[in-house]
């Protein structure tokens, strides 16, 4: 229905002696559009994550500046009364909080400054409270998290992440280059582990710049699909940005070699790139486990023409160097323990002949750590793979011959 008035209609109403004044809209100082915007934040984080935000050291920086912020709202009477006619979830029921109002109730600085966030003095050049582009859209990446339905399958590997990271099997770098954003790989960005779950097709920007799709998981239980370039945005510019290590343990049974020891090989764990439907969909799930005595790299040189590595190129995501001991049984044995989980696939060669590689396996990379753990301390024999638990369970040891470890 229109809502306004013809020239007929203002002459209908002259004649009955109805005056028409305009309606006049309020103004709105900067101030208190500052405050609404500020308010507008708080609602879509409840909007997305339907609950008030809250303070605490296990919460997300910005979650914690916003429950900060609302805090200081429902400290102030000039801010509640600003805010009621848009508060359309009920925020600003309750009591007030029981802190001082500060003159400039929404500083940005002075909330994080309460956090233990140091901010610098800006230059006289520099326009506050203006965000560039990038900022905006950093912004609406945090803002399009979700709850993780799915955690209950992340959580073992950010736990064990954590564990690698206590015992020095993982290490934290500084974020260096977007090519370390790939599938499998972990981050601490905002103070948060970051799993790099799911990568999209790569495509060309509008300026040029190749990117891709991401689903990121998060040590708080959310979940994000953000662009790679977003990931590696946030990286570099948070100064605690970092990466963390693919595992690298040291020697089995030893910390470190001796004069005596004899260096028998390596333990090497691949994931492959192969682009077969398959493979695609559980690429963080498959690993080929093997034994070489020599080179890595020269060993995987030319994967792509060798049904071996699934006549595709692959990656290293873990290696073992191995010291006094038998590499043949040793291999063996890890293939024997991870079994159930043996990826049944064929792959035709370069001449068109079917092969059934043997040595992939739909099997997380941290249980292959945990086994490896248990070749060290001398109780993999004890273990068997569990495929409805995604895990190492006790079995009686078979005494055979594949499971002896010297």
């Amino acid at each position: 229905m229109r809502n306004e008035f013809t020239e007929q209609d203002a002459e209908l109403l002259d004649a009955l002696g109805v005056k028409v004044e305009p309606e006049e809209v309020p103004r709105r100082t900067a101030r208190e559009e500052r405050i609404m915007a500020g308010f507008e934040e708080i609602q879509r984080f409840v909007d997305t994550y339907g609950r008030k935000p809250k303070r605490g050291d296990d919460r997300d920086i910005f979650e914690r500046l916003l429950a900060v912020r609302l805090d200081r709202i429902l400290d102030d009477g000039e801010c509640r009364t600003i805010l009621r006619p848009l508060d359309r979830q009920g925020l600003l029921i309750g009591d007030a909080a029981t802190v001082e109002s500060p003159t400039d109730v929404l500083s940005d600085e002075a909330l994080l400054s309460e956090l233990g966030v140091q901010t610098k003095t800006p230059d006289v050049t520099e326009l506050l409270h203006v965000r560039s582009s990038a900022e905006k859209r950093a912004a609406e990446e945090i803002a399009s998290r979700k709850r993780c339905e799915e955690f209950k399958r992340f959580r073992p590997l950010f736990e064990q992440v954590q564990k690698e990271l206590d015992s020095g099997i993982r290490k934290t770098r500084p974020f260096e280059r977007k090519a370390e954003i790939e599938p499998g790989r972990f981050f601490v960005v905002a103070g948060q582990k970051a799993y790099v779950a799911e990568m999209g097709e790569i495509f060309t920007q509008e300026y040029g710049d190749n990117d891709a799709r991401l689903r990121v998981i998060f040590d708080n239980g959310t979940e994000n699909n953000m662009l790679r370039r977003s990931l590696q945005r946030a990286l570099h510019k948070d100064p605690a940005g970092r990466r963390i290590t693919e595992p690298t343990a040291g020697p089995l049974f030893a910390d470190h070699a001796t004069g005596d020891d004899k260096a028998s090989g390596t333990i090497y764990v691949l994931r492959s790139k192969s682009n077969l439907p398959f493979i695609s969909e559980h690429r963080e799930l498959i690993h080929k486990i093997g034994v070489t005595s020599g080179n890595i790299q020269k060993r995987i040189a030319g994967a792509k023409l060798q049904p071996t590595f699934l006549m595709a190129d692959v990656e290293v995501v873990a290696t073992y160097r191995l010291y006094n001991i038998d590499r043949g049984k040793l291999e063996a044995l890890m293939h024997r323990v991870f079994a159930p989980a043996r990826l049944e696939i064929e792959i035709e060669d370069r001449f068109g002949n079917p092969v059934l590689p043997r040595e992939w396996f739909l099997v997380p990379l941290a249980v292959i750590d945990q086994a490896v753990a248990k070749v060290k301390d001398g109780t993999i024999t004890q273990y068997l793979y569990d495929r409805s638990t995604a895990s190492l369970v006790g079995c009686a040891d078979p005494k055979d011959e594949s499971g002896e470890v010297q």
